[in-house]
């Protein structure tokens, strides 16, 4: 019987959802939260290890002989190194596409924030300032129109397809930072250079992977060829950017707008310059989190172990 021990399940199924799919697989033990110092004693003996968030580096794999296959429950895996699990001949596999749909309508969503202020409004009147209104209607800030302006979408893998899906109705011409080629991009999605859409589109889109070669590469430099209308939106990984350098460009109102669904810490430190930064929209890394898209990684997470054991893995991730 296969030993399969999911390190932090909470956030996955806070007690809404049924672990029965994975418990039939094997002799299945679930954690809500596992602290780095935990990870050991906790894996020992499994076979099969499911992760979150939860870090798996290299020390870890070098003690752990019966693990065979981890299964990470996101589509980010930079928690793990793939490297090293390679090393020690241990199957890496992701839930790819799980939540392409949920995390394109909270860009969608913190888009339309910025260009009408919804929630804003309704803050405001719930404190009373539409009562106290001299006229029928009142403005505090005026809305932006979105058709025609210009969004490039910086990755275009499952996500970036999904946000472009979104936002082609709304009548942005959209664009592509990508190393696919023309042709296999949609018609109406063009490709540009990455220092050309921070410099000339409207909204800048972050749907790419966190790499070595990518951390910080939103930094003071490239911003400060931007669009001084930009509104960036990230909700890939907080890694991507230097906050520093996007609250300075905020305040300094060299940037229209940073919406992120992601943060370089999470959960942050209060410290954190972008949760203080003028015309921050800062949500708490919850684009993936719908019902829908949770269920989704449980039967990804099935469907892996399954193909795993079966010899035919899927969703696998290599170095």
């Amino acid at each position: 019987m296969n030993h399969i021990v999911f390190l932090d399940g909470y956030t996955i199924n806070p007690g809404d959802l049924t672990w029965q799919t994975l418990e039939a697989l094997g002799h299945f033990t679930v954690y809500d939260r596992t602290a780095s110092e935990e990870v050991l004693q906790r894996a020992s003996g499994a076979e099969i290890l499911i992760v979150n968030k939860t870090r798996l580096q290299r020390q870890h794999f070098e003690v752990l002989p019966a693990l065979r296959l981890v299964c990470v429950a996101a589509t980010g895996y930079d928690g793990v190194d793939v490297q090293a699990a390679a090393d020690h001949g241990v199957t890496v596999c992701n839930c790819a596409g799980y939540s392409s749909r949920a995390v394109a309508q909270l860009v969608a969503s913190l888009l339309l924030e910025v260009a009408d202020a919804v929630g804003t409004y309704v803050q405001r009147n719930s404190e009373g300032m539409w009562c106290d209104s001299p006229d029928f209607c009142y403005t505090l800030t005026p809305r932006m129109e979105l058709v025609g302006k210009r969004m490039a979408i910086v990755g275009f893998g499952n996500i970036g397809r999904a946000v472009a899906n979104v936002m082609r109705p709304l009548g942005l011409q959209l664009f592509a930072v990508t190393s696919k080629h023309a042709d296999q991009l949609p018609a109406d999605v063009s490709p540009i250079g990455l220092e050309e859409a921070f410099a000339t589109c409207d909204v800048v889109s972050l749907n790419c992977p966190l790499t070595a070669s990518n951390r910080a590469f939103v930094n003071a430099a490239l911003l400060a060829k931007a669009n001084p209308r930009l509104i960036l939106i990230n909700t890939a990984r907080g890694a991507l950017v230097d906050e520093q350098a996007v609250a300075d460009a905020l305040h300094t109102d060299r940037m229209l707008a940073y919406c992120a669904d992601v943060l370089t810490q999470e959960p942050p430190l209060p410290t954190c310059p972008l949760l203080s930064a003028p015309r921050a929209y800062i949500t708490p890394h919850i684009g993936w989190a719908t019902p829908e898209a949770r269920s989704r990684i449980l039967a990804i997470l099935e469907a892996n172990i399954r193909g795993f054991i079966a010899g035919t893995p899927q969703n696998v991730v290599r170095p």
